[in-house]
């Protein structure tokens, strides 16, 4: 049985502090050491939260891109904690989705690169979406195409101006993720960057960009010249 949080003096149980000092008093390690709840023999839950923070760079984005055969590899995680700290990251993932929806008019890479952050961050995957615009640079919807592995995705271009068209887009911009960090388009990006150009021109519903994320940088192919 491990140190529960009751064991440790007052001043240091960070549920109580929560209480007294507010959750923005709180480090990210406490945070996850209440979820924790127990350590395992003589380590704390702090500590063990410490540990799994420590080996993920201290970094939140890193975490939440653990599976549970990744907690699992934790000494004082069994399955329980591993699925109970799962569905944690998974619905700060789905609040941080609602947060786009109020963003109505895109003007800059920026902007685009704001609305869809939370649905591309932290992914192991890549992912292809397209982003339907009316006349007036609106966002009608943002809605994901394909879903690849760790290196690739297919894109359709005829579901992709398909789609387009169901929706009564004037204008389209598209954006996908390389889960490597990398935000240097390759090859085959350019490749599709281009067919999507032809045939939006075709159409008469113009490619605005082609965004790729990767992390907290991003790669604009309007803002570099390349549409």
């Amino acid at each position: 049985m491990g140190i529960t949080i009751k064991d440790w003096s007052s001043a240091d149980r960070p549920r109580e502090k929560l209480v007294s000092k507010g959750r923005l008093a709180m480090t990210e390690a406490e945070l996850l050491a209440i979820l924790l709840g127990t350590g395992y023999k003589s380590v704390s839950a702090l500590s063990l939260a410490k540990d799994i923070l420590s080996k993920n760079e201290n970094s939140l984005a890193n975490l939440a891109k653990l599976e549970i055969e990744d907690f699992l590899e934790f000494k004082g995680i069994g399955q329980a904690k591993a699925v109970g700290l799962i569905a944690m990251l998974e619905l700060g993932r789905r609040q941080n989705k609602l947060s786009p929806k109020s963003l109505k008019r895109v003007s800059s890479s920026q902007e685009v690169y704001e609305h869809m952050y939370p649905y591309l961050k932290d992914l192991n995957h890549e992912e292809f979406w397209a982003i339907h615009l009316n006349a007036s640079n609106s966002i009608i919807e943002a809605q994901k195409m394909s879903s690849g592995g760790l290196t690739g995705t297919m894109a359709d271009v005829r579901m992709i101006f398909n789609l387009a068209l169901k929706k009564k887009a004037t204008a389209l911009i598209v954006a996908h993720n390389h889960p490597s960090g990398n935000n240097t388009p390759s090859e085959a990006d350019k490749r599709l960057t281009k067919k999507l150009k032809d045939a939006g021109d075709i159409l008469d519903i113009p490619l605005l960009d082609h965004i790729i994320f990767a992390d907290s940088v991003y790669f604009s192919f309007a803002d570099e010249g390349l549409l």
